[in-house]
Parts: C-alpha cells; structure tokens; sequence
C-alpha cells in the first residue's frame, strides 16, 4: 500500500468533470485506489462516491494505491489531482 497527501487545487473542488475522469483512470489500474477525507474511504472507481465526498478547493486529502500495479497508479492518479483534474 502506497499512498501521498494532496491539496485539491481545482477552483469548484471535485465536480461531476473531474469525478469522471479520475474514476476513468482509476478503473484502469488493477490496485484498489482510494480517497480518504473527512474520515471516511471513497473509492476512486466510483462517479458516485467520489461526488458524495464534497471534496472542494483547498482540501486536503490522502490518495491510497493499494495492489499490483500501486506505484504507477499513484504516480498517475496523483499528477492527474495535482495538476486540478482537467479544470
């Protein structure tokens, strides 16, 4: 298990755009990728859970790899947050 603490840097936070895509990516790795906020575990495959996270700009959260393929999910998935999700 793999996993990096990110600034959400995206001016309306995470919205159904960005949700889309992350949870594209996501679902091309083999691991288990995960967004902890608040407390609480959202799977990074799902559309939906990633919307009920309320996720907005200037949040911080932790993303979690978890499986065969984790460094490059990371790697990816994190750039992909990092660089504010396709705006």
């Amino acid at each position: 298990m793999v996993s990096k603490n990110i600034t959400i840097k995206n001016e309306q936070g995470m919205h159904m755009r960005p949700a889309s895509l992350l949870a594209q990516m996501a679902a091309s790795f083999e691991s288990s990728v995960k967004i902890m906020f608040n407390g609480n575990a959202y799977d990074c495959k799902s559309v939906m859970f990633l919307m009920t996270a309320c996720i907005k700009c200037g949040s911080e959260i932790e993303l979690v790899c978890d499986g065969p393929d984790e460094e490059k999910a990371l790697a990816e998935i994190s750039a992909f947050i990092e660089s504010g999700m396709g705006d």
